[in-house]
């Protein structure tokens, strides 16, 4: 792991107004997060926390209020940072008529890959995520847990530096849970950096190296996995056990 910061945040804040310019919500306030090369961060904490907002500011897909974000130390707008970077979304949208190979080919033409070296890459990321045998498959006949490694192959078709994740276990089976996590750790011990976010406290502790908490848009605890106790789920209890019951309910579900 180097000491070099991949992803920097600094007193970033962001507040969402509404129609008439009045502040409505103060979804961050004051985060700082360096995200060093070659770690897995985790991004923990119940819905409402701003996770999300985090990640939308890292992205470039909205602007801080306050504060600065960089990426491979310049914006995360710049055509630079974003040619390094592989994003997998919570939700993924696939189109339901293409195959499993069709889906990664097209995701490769749009990197810029030539005919060849798509057909190539697509085959590598096939056998990756253990697809190979259903390529030809229509995906909108695919499970969740298969569709799920269609689009995590799809963030990696253009060899990303940085792949962010957005809960990427979120409503998977056991099984599919465990493929997930198991391709998350082969690409972090081959030197790739991730950055993840998670309300799911047994995600983070098998494959993250350090972990941020956040509630009410606040970092409330930062560190390594193994420094936090040994339980992370009675850490966060710990540090955010004043939230409504009614969240804690869904983080923990």
């Amino acid at each position: 792991m180097s000491d070099e910061n991949v992803i920097l945040l600094s007193g970033v804040k962001k507040t969402f107004r509404d129609f008439w310019l009045r502040p409505t919500v103060n979804a961050v306030q004051g985060l700082d997060l360096a995200v060093r090369r070659g770690e897995v961060f985790g991004l923990l904490g119940p819905n409402g926390s701003g996770k999300s907002t985090t990640i939308k500011m890292i992205l470039g897909l909205i602007d801080p209020t306050e504060g600065k974000v960089e990426m491979f130390g310049v914006s995360p707008k710049s055509l630079a940072a974003r040619a390094r970077l592989g994003y997998l979304p919570e939700l993924s949208y696939l189109h339901p008529f293409l195959t499993a190979r069709e889906t990664l080919m097209y995701y490769a033409g749009l990197c810029g890959l030539d005919r060849k070296e798509s057909r190539k890459r697509t085959g590598q990321l096939l056998a990756m995520v253990k697809l190979e045998e259903v390529a030809d498959r229509s995906v909108g006949g695919f499970s969740k847990g298969m569709a799920r490694r269609v689009a995590l192959a799809s963030a990696l078709v253009g060899r990303p530096e940085l792949l962010i994740l957005d809960e990427p276990t979120s409503g998977l089976d056991p099984v599919s849970t465990k493929e997930v996590k198991t391709l998350v750790k082969a690409l972090a011990k081959n030197g790739m950096t991730i950055l993840m976010t998670s309300h799911l406290l047994a995600d983070a502790e098998d494959v993250c190296d350090r972990v941020m908490i956040l509630n009410h848009g606040k970092a409330v605890a930062e560190g390594d996995v193994a420094s936090l106790g040994e339980s992370l789920e009675e850490f966060f209890l710990a540090k955010v056990g004043n939230a409504d019951e009614f969240v804690l309910a869904d983080f923990l579900s």
